[in-house]
Parts: structure tokens; sequence; C-alpha cells
């Protein structure tokens, strides 16, 4: 009966996994002659790893990360030496305390999204939570709040996220309205959560998304400030490219084979 009344204690307490271990842990408690303290530190480490066991759950499934793309599937010798040797550091997360941004530049098909998912993924191990989001699908869901008047409200529910990582930026329709939500959601975020961005448009082409000027100048400037740049190189070949090639049995010896595998 003690037995049942501690189970039940603790779902009222919301204690489910020493409620799940609790007979078990006694019976070992009792065999192995515990004392009491080491009985319940025993219950009580095990309800703190239930409950990062579910927290991790929680913010996986919140995250929407595409599927497979983890640091275990990334071929890293794709990248060059100098990536490679940042992401032990990246995968820490460091940034995120101080509220920086990464921002990956690189031509189409190199793996940016799939570094940067793989990141997030660790990001998560780690308690972080991360959104992957493309950013056209952003910049859709930021306009159709505003058109709603519930902007502010979607802010607030992406400021719940301590990294938002902002896929393919520049892939969008680049309308003025794009332009003005984009630009207010990196405002809101400046020195308060961090940002992660791939693009293929290097500084000197944002103003084919921000149009303006001052306002493209105010967006990097909002992006730039406290972050840290990396750059796949012209050089790099496209991942995409030479996978589609040996899936057809295809030498890559030319760039209008590359064009064609990215298609």
């Amino acid at each position: 009966m003690a037995l049942n009344a501690i189970t039940a204690y603790c779902k009222a307490l919301r204690l489910p996994t020493i409620a799940q271990v609790a007979e078990d842990a006694l019976a070992t408690a009792q065999r192995e002659d515990w004392p009491l303290e080491t009985f319940l530190q025993h219950l009580l480490e095990q309800e703190m790893a239930g409950r990062r066991e579910r927290r991790i759950t929680r913010l996986l499934k919140a995250a929407h990360f595409p599927p497979g793309k983890t640091l275990q599937t990334f071929d890293q010798k794709h990248l060059p030496l100098r990536i490679r040797r940042q992401i032990p550091h990246l995968c820490e997360g460091e940034f995120i305390e101080h509220a920086e941004n990464i921002l990956v530049f690189g031509l189409p098909g190199t793996g940016k999204t799939h570094l940067v998912a793989a990141l997030g993924c660790e990001w998560v191990q780690r308690s972080y939570s991360v959104l992957f989001i493309s950013t056209f699908k952003l910049v859709g869901g930021l306009l159709r709040a505003k058109r709603d008047y519930e902007l502010e409200h979607e802010l607030r529910r992406l400021d719940r996220f301590q990294v938002v990582i902002l896929d393919d930026l520049g892939y969008v329709q680049q309308s003025r309205e794009e332009m003005e939500v984009l630009f207010t959601f990196l405002a809101e975020r400046y020195e308060r959560r961090s940002v992660v961005i791939t693009s293929n448009l290097v500084f000197s082409e944002w103003d084919q998304i921000f149009k303006d000027p001052l306002t493209t100048a105010a967006a990097i400037d909002r992006v730039v400030h406290h972050s840290l740049i990396i750059e796949f190189g012209r050089d790099m070949k496209s991942v995409r490219a030479e996978e589609a090639a040996r899936r057809n049995g295809i030498r890559l010896g030319s760039s209008d084979a590359a064009q064609d595998a990215e298609s």
C-alpha cells in the first residue's frame, strides 16, 4: 500500500519518472542495503534524467528539422579544414548564451542546410530551443500575421526560440511587404536572441532582398554585429550534384553536369 501511495503522490506532484521506477528502485535498495539518502538520490537522478529526455523530445518536435540531417550523416570531408575545426566548438552553443549569430554563405548544394540543421540538433541535445524554418516560410507567416493584425503575437511566439535557423535567405519574392516583415524580425531579435542564416547571396547582393539601400545596410549591421561568418567558398563542389552523379553512374567533370544535377 505504501508503494501505491508513493506512486500516487509522485503523479500528483508531476514526478512521473519516480512513479515509474519507484518499485524497481525500492527492490534494488532493499537487495543492496542502500542507505536512505542513496535511495533518495537515485530517485531524484532518475527524475532529472527523465525530465531532460522529455524536454529534448519536445524541443526536437518543435524544431522541425529536416529529417536525416545530423552530424552523423554529414560528410565533413567536403568542408574546408578551417570549418571542420570549428564544428566541435559550434556544437557547444556558447554563442547562444550571448545572443550571437552565425551566417553561412555558399553556393547552392554545398551542404549549408545540412550543416546548420545538424548543429541545431546538437544544440537541442544541450537543451536549447531551436526553430528551423525556410526564409520564405517565415516571411509568409509574418505576412499573414500582419494581415490579421497579429504580427506582435507572432514575433512573441518566435521569441520563445533561443535560436531561429533561417534557411536560404534570398529565396523570397522580395516585395516591399516581405522586406519589411523580415527586417522587423531581424531587428526584434537583435542582441536578444540568436539567428543562424544560410544564404547563397553575399552581403553585396543583399540589396536584392531588402531593395532600399538604407534598410539593406541596417539589416546587415544587425546580423553581422556579434556574429560568426562561415564561408563555404566558391571552389566547393555541389554535394547534391555529386550524389546525383553517383546514382546515375556519371563522372562529374564539368560545370554543366553539376548544374544539371542541381536542377
